[in-house]
This record gives C-alpha cells, sequence and structure tokens, in this order.
C-alpha cells in the first residue's frame, strides 16, 4: 500500500512538473503577445507608436496595474491547459473511442491487467489554478459569498472544459470523455474555494 501510494504521488508529480516544464517558455511569449491585444484594444493611443513605444507601454502598464498582472497571469495558466489538452496532442482516428473515460486510478487493459493512471487527479489539479486566476481577476464582478463563488467557478470550469473537449471532438486531438469535463469541473470548484478561503485570510489580516 505504501509504495503505490508513493509511486502514485511521483507519477503525479513527474507529470505536473512536465506539463508546466514543456509549454512554460511557449505559454510566456503566448501570454506577453496576448497582452499587447489587450493594449491595443485598451490603450491604442500609446501603443500605436511604433514597437519600442508599445513595449514601454506594455512594460509601464505591467508595473502599474494590478488587473493588467492578473490579466497576463490568466491568460499564462490557460495557454498552459490548452497546450496540454489541444495544441500539442495527436490526431486521434476515433475521437469517440472513450467517451466515459477513466474514473479511477486504475486502468484496466485488455488482458485484465490493472495500470496506475493519475488522469483523473491531474485534470482536478490543472483546473485549480485556472479557476483561481479567473476568480482573482474578475472576483468583484462574480460576488463575495462562498455559495456563489462555489457555483460560478464550477460553471466557468464547466463551459471551458466542455469547450476544450468539443474542440478535441471536432479537430481529432485526443478523445471526448465525459470524466474529464466531471473532474475538471472539481478542480475548478476546489480552486473557487481556495480562491474564497484566501480572502477571507486577507480580510481577516
Amino acid at each position: 500500500m505504501m509504495k503505490e501510494t508513493i509511486d502514485l504521488l511521483g507519477k503525479i508529480l513527474t507529470n505536473i512538473l512536465t506539463a508546466l516544464y514543456e509549454p512554460f517558455g511557449f505559454s510566456l511569449v503566448l501570454s506577453f503577445f496576448a497582452m499587447f491585444f489587450y493594449l491595443y484594444a485598451y490603450e491604442p493611443i500609446h501603443v500605436g507608436k511604433g514597437w519600442k513605444s508599445a513595449i514601454v507601454t506594455w512594460h509601464q502598464k505591467f508595473k502599474e496595474s494590478v488587473f493588467f498582472r492578473k490579466l497576463f497571469f490568466l491568460f499564462f495558466v490557460t495557454s498552459l491547459i490548452l497546450f496540454r489538452t489541444l495544441l500539442n496532442r495527436s490526431i486521434w482516428m476515433n475521437p469517440l473511442s472513450d467517451v466515459f473515460g477513466n474514473w479511477w486510478i486504475w486502468k484496466y487493459a485488455e488482458d485484465g491487467s490493472r495500470q496506475l493512471t493519475t488522469e483523473c487527479i491531474e485534470n482536478v489539479i490543472m483546473m485549480v489554478p485556472f479557476s483561481a486566476a479567473v476568480l482573482w481577476s474578475f472576483g468583484k464582478k462574480i460576488g463575495n459569498g462562498w455559495k456563489k463563488i462555489l457555483w460560478q467557478s464550477g460553471k466557468i470550469t464547466f463551459i471551458f472544459s466542455i469547450s476544450i473537449e468539443i474542440l478535441q471532438l471536432l479537430l481529432r486531438l485526443g478523445t471526448f470523455q465525459l470524466s474529464d469535463i466531471f473532474y475538471n469541473t472539481v478542480g475548478g470548484m476546489i480552486g473557487g474555494l481556495i480562491y474564497c478561503a484566501v480572502m477571507k485570510a486577507r480580510k481577516r489580516l
């Protein structure tokens, strides 16, 4: 039992670190350029004077605006998830081959052998920072009550997750799985609860 637990934790840690390491540079660059689009939408006078002026404006905005930094972090987390779920996936001939997916840490092969899988746990963990980042960026519009935060975080993550699964289905990048949607939504709700706990702790301090 102890060995199985250690193997499980080691596999989860390895997969999480790999998922962060592989797209880290790509996500930073993508988030950097995504915030340029934000500046062109909201700061066109300052940005539209050449690339040097645009970079200076970007840097100043990043230093001065908390909301700008929140959006940058949200774009970064979102791009990490998209890289893992869509951008770095191989073409699947039959994306409906495993609709129900895997609901626990054990997966059974055709010969009956049992294999350890951390996919369900990783799907939960993956959405925790996403929902927390969304709430951190737009918390004032969502509200303060924990029930409202829990509902909104679950709803936002569910919509985001089902959008990814539908894109996987249409683009044949991976398989459409109901278990992924469920565990992603659970992870989003956990992220909402963590956000709520952190905000309450900040108020008390």
